[in-house]
């Protein structure tokens, strides 16, 4: 078997594995260079130190506000000034919310997630938003709501509430964000983390693959979660959905081993982290999932739907756990 290149170990900077250390880009593109077969071997191992390899955690995401963001996220179908299928609504009532998630616990999910398109939620939504999240907790579920970007005060809020994840994704690394999004910066969704895991609260972040960037950019992405201190609990990796009518529509679709690539560098570089397999799980075959899984990936999306694109039935969830043997957390 071909030797392992130095730069590739399972820690950085060749040290016991301890918080303070940090990647650096030319360790994790090393690791995207590796023998496919070697780099699922170090991630498997990494996954089995931490996890049990057969259990996978199920969320449920539900979008309680859905269209009209003022933001220009490229890949969104969402944002106001693209011409997509995605109609403006209202926020949920929190009786529908509630409904919602008593279903999804009774299919098996784990944690209730709630969306909203906002650039950032006003005082008014977000104690609406502190609302459903006292009735999810009540019905037993972790929550996690994504609202876009806080303002001072707000994370505390969401605290008191008991929020136990936030979700805001880098979605790619600092260099390539502005062709993506130009409405606001990289450096403000790092703000809002901050506000976050200072308030107590469990992160969740992640990012896309697949929207026109560079084996380097996935490399870097990878490193500037890693080198969050403490590294997100929480790592979905989408891979991009292409829109009808967002600037990202005709991105052409990411090669599926490179994806796979990308959930074994986050798997070997967060340890601890659960590695979710997010948008753009619908179009997979079940033996690329299984792939994903293989590499350390050990959460996905449970449910019809995400935000505003499909996702596996949960029917099909289940059909494919039970041929991999994989259980629910």
């Amino acid at each position: 078997m071909n030797a392992i290149p130095q730069a590739a170990t399972l820690t950085p900077d060749d040290q016991a594995p301890v918080r303070s250390s940090r990647w650096t880009v030319a360790q994790v593109e090393a690791l995207y260079q590796l023998p496919l077969m070697d780099l699922i071997f170090r991630a498997q191992q990494v996954h089995r130190e931490n996890f049990d390899a057969n259990e996978i955690q199920r969320s449920t995401l539900l979008s309680v506000k859905t269209g009209g963001c003022s933001e220009d996220c490229g890949y969104c179908s969402q944002a106001a000034r693209y011409h997509t299928e995605t109609e403006r609504e209202a926020l949920l009532p929190l009786d529908e919310v509630i409904a919602a998630a008593q279903a999804a616990k009774d299919k098996g999910a784990s944690r209730f997630c709630m969306g909203a398109a906002w650039r950032g939620p006003k005082d008014k939504d977000l104690a609406k938003v502190s609302e459903m999240i006292r009735a999810v907790k009540g019905l037993g579920l972790q929550t996690c709501v994504t609202l876009g970007m806080l303002k001072d005060g707000q994370a505390d809020e969401l605290k008191e509430a008991g929020l136990d994840y936030y979700n805001h994704n880098l979605d790619t690394d600092a260099s390539f964000y502005g062709q993506v999004i130009t409405t606001h910066k990289h450096a403000d969704r790092i703000d809002t983390l901050g506000q976050v895991r200072e308030a107590g609260i469990k992160v969740c972040s992640g990012g896309i693959i697949g929207m026109g960037e560079s084996r380097r950019n996935r490399a870097a992405l990878i490193v500037q979660l890693a080198n969050l201190n403490p590294p997100p609990e929480s790592v979905p990796i989408n891979n991009l959905v292409p829109i009808p009518g967002t600037p990202l529509a005709d991105v052409a679709p990411i090669d599926s081993f490179e994806f796979v690539r990308t959930i074994a560098a986050a798997r070997i570089t967060m340890p601890e982290s659960f590695v979710r397999l997010s948008a753009g799980r619908q179009a997979m075959a079940e033996e690329l999932q299984a792939l994903c899984f293989l590499a350390g990936a050990n959460s996905i999306f449970y449910g019809d739907k995400l935000l505003t694109t499909g996702n596996p039935e949960a029917d099909r969830d289940e059909a494919l756990f039970e041929k991999l043997g994989l259980r629910p957390i």
